[in-house]
């Protein structure tokens, strides 16, 4: 009897019921990642969900932004409690930016090739690394704010700015369900010049309602599980909690250090992905 083939939609019970303890315990070790580095869980949620379920490419980014409300909501908790500050001068305007963004990231997802959405990965994950690996060995060059600081004491410049870049990160998280924090940390330090612990801090807070609309629209479009989802944001609120504990604590030099380091592995390891990929369809 021909056994009808398995579409990306589906999640089979027999796979939920063998992998729900493999996939649960990613959720926690993501949301550590997450909380010590305000977001990002999605860079080690997504290769996870690749390697462990059948769904496509476009399917699993979507389902990473569902887990993502998890780490973000029990991450902006955790900061707080812990008494970690945001800087909600230039956190709101990136808020609503991204809010907007989450809404027309996962459109643009729906029509992204899956070697595209890797290229993509990639490059952040490589200037991710290299802006902090310059910062670990004080180099001036991105140490400060690269605007102007009379720009940023103008709150008719820093709005429509923190807005507009809110889009664009926005838009990146929301489609690739990476939680933002990869690209919304480096942004705040480098362009707003925020300390590095408060910008880990406001980058959760900034990613609970993008995550919520990219969450939304991925599901009305069919390009994501609620079930995978919830099981990874549920399972890593503990995770992040002792994250972001970990984050206060750490120095800012030796944080940064840490981040750079886990965004080149996990750079190495999509290069790897692709170059395997490339290697069995020339």
């Amino acid at each position: 009897m021909l056994r009808r083939p398995r579409t990306a939609a589906q999640d089979p019970t027999d796979e939920r019921a063998g992998r729900r303890g493999t996939v649960a315990a990613i959720g926690v070790t993501g949301g550590v990642v997450g909380g010590l580095i305000g977001g990002g869980s999605g860079v080690l949620f997504v290769p996870a969900l690749d390697r462990f379920t059948s769904m496509s490419r476009a399917r699993i980014h979507g389902t990473s932004t569902i887990a993502n409300i998890g780490v973000c909501v029990s991450g902006a908790i955790a900061y707080a409690v812990g008494g970690g500050a945001l800087d909600l001068r230039v956190g709101l305007g990136m808020t609503a930016g991204g809010i907007l963004g989450g809404w027309i990231g996962p459109r643009l997802l729906a029509r992204a090739s899956e070697t595209l959405l890797r290229v993509l990965l990639i490059a952040i994950l490589v200037l991710t690394a290299a802006k902090f690996a310059v910062d670990a060995v004080g180099l001036p060059l991105l140490t400060h704010a690269v605007l102007p600081a009379d720009w940023l004491a103008d709150l008719r410049f820093v709005v429509p700015a923190t807005v507009v870049v809110g889009v664009v990160i926005g838009a990146w998280s929301g489609a690739m369900g990476l939680g933002g924090g990869l690209i919304a940390v480096p942004a705040l330090v480098l362009l707003f010049g925020v300390e590095l612990h408060v910008a880990a801090g406001t980058s959760l807070l900034m990613f609970i309602p993008n995550s919520i609309v990219g969450s939304w629209v991925h599901l009305r479009q069919g390009t994501a599980s609620s079930w995978w989802g919830w099981l990874l944001g549920l399972t890593a609120a503990p995770g992040v909690v002792a994250g972001a504990a970990l984050g206060l604590a750490l120095d800012a030099v030796v944080l940064g250090v840490v981040f750079g380091t886990f965004a080149l592995a996990m750079a190495v390891r999509e290069i790897w992905q692709l170059a395997r990929r490339r290697g069995r369809h020339p």
